[in-house]
């Protein structure tokens, strides 16, 4: 949900310019549906103006900003000021005075000494930036770009294109950036001497073009795509390690999901990628092709996470925290299916992929994924669409009209699918499920129901600033949340609250995001330094008080909701993997003990993504989908960081090695696996 968010401090788009213009870059989503732009003014006098605005899903930043450059083209004065994504105030400055640097935002202010070429790196910029990068690029010998406060950021050419406007025509380039984020950018750029932005594409999200050129977009996109699938292949090939015939895994305590409880050692057989046997530890069949000494450690099935929106470069950081599965809630339909093929040919790092259905109203804060509908008829053909394709089931959302979603759910129901989702503007939880909900998402969503009535519209940050604001007084103890809590679990509504991306609701600027505090040190730099940045307008310190003590009580009411019986699956909603590891752990505050997290993570996942009787469990018939923990995260959750092997339907992945390719210092060494007795 805040794709964008964390999109734009790495983004450092679009329009340089050399003399006194004016250049307008036009936001599309949707296939061509304008959602914002950026307008690029370089006065005379060398001072560049931008205005940047961009909103999809009732939200997204609105910025202004202002810089000069320095004859090697990097910022000479920088400043940029407006609004984030989720309302939070963007006000940063930056200048430099011969070898002195000196910069300040809402999170952060440093001074550093600079000697020669060096490119600040904006946290709250406009997209261009990234013009600015490439034009500094162009002039270093050797390809590489210092960052200020600390990186160096390198480009290459991975494609090139022809575009038209008319009867004018031009050729693109497509660079792939490396030294920012965990992966790379990739970004098309004019060919000239000074290169600059022509496109940014996110496939199946955004397309930012400079105006005019619109038309090109899709083919942009569908070239970028390929090239990017060029790039995953390879690294898929480096990184992953094939199982032929058997493996034996030695003398590993295995963790009955099913149960919740961890079991003595035990010997795991495998045999192209489904488990054959489980017996006690040197009882098994001796002989196998390769074999994996556990020495004692800790044998779980492979984690989910229920609340993804997938993309290609997630693979990485998924797969080695442990998650062999991700239910996408949200995506792009090409996209998604075009990744679903690749994932199960082999060629893509990547989780395995449950999808689930978009489904939105027609409104001008839709959110444009999936199937954007008008009426009921159109509502059904997209199930239809969905059913066909094989998805379990279908995600309503914001501006879904309200009128259709009890026949909508219950043709939904007919075709064999579950029913999930947002709450609908304009109503209720408590109304969604009477109308046929089977799961919620979001812990907001579910706390809204105390909090709105028929004229609230929670198309806007109202969905997020209500549940922070009021969530701090409501008695839990009161017969409406508990004649609430008894209906869900009477009913079996499921929830998927991600927690762990509401802690956003009370983090300050400055203040380091608890989905990374665990693992911080072992993050790039620049990561570092982005997850510093509030996403919230907390004004003051009573005002976070009371956003802490909510977030708290978001905290406490899943507990409560567990302990009444409502299903509980783990999802996330923001960075993958490390997201997955942190919402296990509040569901530890929330008072699961560890392995009933570590359950929530498996064997519901699995039953609710309708994927039990293949995977969820160690179980001889199911798929190799194991994770081994140098650590017991069944007495102490946060153990589950350390894992020293992956195997993924009988592909093998050491999380040390795919860390390190992801600039990611690794959390356990790597159980290797080796030749075995023939």
């Amino acid at each position: 949900m805040r794709r964008l968010a964390v999109l734009l401090p790495v983004l450092l788009l679009a329009g340089g310019v050399r003399a006194a213009e004016t250049i307008r870059y036009v936001a599309l989503v949707d296939n061509g549906k304008e959602a914002g732009h950026q307008v690029v003014t370089r006065d005379d006098d060398g001072r560049t103006r931008v205005d940047f605005i961009f909103k999809d899903n009732g939200r997204g930043p609105e910025l202004k900003e202002e810089f000069t450059l320095a004859e090697d083209g990097t910022f000479k004065t920088y400043s940029v000021k407006g609004t984030s994504t989720f309302g939070a105030p963007v006000d940063e400055s930056f200048t430099r005075e011969g070898n002195q640097a000196r910069w300040k935002s809402t999170s952060d202010k440093g001074e550093q000494a600079v000697s020669g070429t060096a490119l600040y790196s904006a946290l709250g910029g406009t997209p261009e930036s990234f013009s600015v990068a490439l034009g500094a690029l162009a002039k270093r010998a050797d390809g590489k770009l210092p960052l200020i406060p600390s990186g160096t950021l390198t480009t290459r050419k991975v494609a090139e294109q022809e575009v038209t406007r008319g009867n004018e025509k031009r050729k693109v380039q497509l660079l792939a950036m490396t030294g920012v984020g965990f992966t790379p950018t990739f970004a098309w750029a004019t060919t000239d001497a000074t290169p600059r932005l022509f496109a940014y594409i996110f496939p199946g999200f955004l397309q930012l073009v400079e105006d005019g050129w619109q038309g090109n977009a899709a083919a942009l996109e569908t070239r970028q795509k390929q090239a990017e699938g060029e790039e995953l292949v390879a690294m898929q090939r480096r990184l992953a390690h094939p199982l032929p015939g058997t493996t034996l895994i030695r003398n590993a305590r295995v963790f009955d999901s099913e149960k919740a409880t961890l079991g003595a050692a035990s010997d795991v057989l495998l045999r192209d990628g489904k488990i054959v046997s489980v017996s006690a530890a040197g009882q098994g069949e001796a002989a196998a092709d390769e074999v994996v000494d556990a020495n004692g450690r800790v044998l779980l099935p492979g984690l989910f996470d229920m609340h993804g929106h997938v993309g290609r470069w997630d693979g990485g950081l998924q797969l080695g925290a442990g998650v062999t599965t991700v239910r996408d809630m949200g995506n792009d339909n090409a996209t998604l299916q075009q990744l679903i093929a690749q994932e199960k040919a082999g060629e893509l790092l990547s989780p395995s992929v449950v999808p689930a259905g978009f489904i939105e109203g027609e409104s001008k804060m839709s959110a444009r994924n999936g199937f954007v509908i008008k009426d009921l008829a159109e509502a059904k053909k997209a199930v239809d669409w969905y059913a066909e394709h094989g998805y379990p089931q279908v995600k309503i959302y914001n501006s879904f009209p309200k009128d259709l979603l009890r026949d909508t759910a219950a043709y939904a129901h007919e075709k064999g699918l579950r029913v999930s989702g947002h709450v609908p503007a304009f109503m209720r939880a408590q109304d969604v499920v009477e109308q046929g909900y089977d799961e919620i998402q979001h812990i907001n969503q579910v706390m809204l129901n105390f909090f709105v009535d028929d004229k609230t519209d929670t198309r806007t940050l109202t969905r997020f600033y209500l549940v922070a604001d009021k969530t701090a007084d409501l008695d839990f103890d009161s017969k409406p949340v508990q004649d609430f809590i008894a209906m869900l679990a009477q009913k079996q509504i499921v929830v998927d609250p991600t927690l762990a991306t509401f802690e956003f609701l009370h983090q300050r600027s400055g203040e380091l995001s608890p989905i990374v505090t665990a693992v911080v040190d072992h993050l790039p730099p620049d990561v570092q330094r982005a997850r510093r940045v509030g996403e919230m307008n907390i004004p003051d310190d009573a005002t976070a008080a009371r956003y802490t003590k909510s977030f708290a009580k978001l905290v406490e009411f899943v507990g409560r909701m567990y302990k009444a019986g409502v299903p509980i699956v783990a999802g996330t909603d923001e960075v993958p993997g490390f997201t997955l590891q942190r919402e296990l752990e509040l569901y530890v505050q929330a008072s699961m003990t560890p392995s009933q997290a570590l359950q929530v993570a498996t064997w519901n996942a699995a039953k609710y993504a309708r994927v039990l009787d293949d995977r969820g469990s160690i179980a001889a018939g199911k798929r190799a989908d194991l994770i081994l923990v140098d650590g017991d995260p069944t007495t102490n959750i946060s153990d589950i960081r350390k894992v020293a092997l992956v195997i993924k339907n009988g592909t093998a992945y050491y999380p040390s090695e795919l860390y390190e390719a992801l600039g990611v210092k690794p959390f356990a060494d790597p159980v290797r696996i080796s030749a075995g007795k023939q």
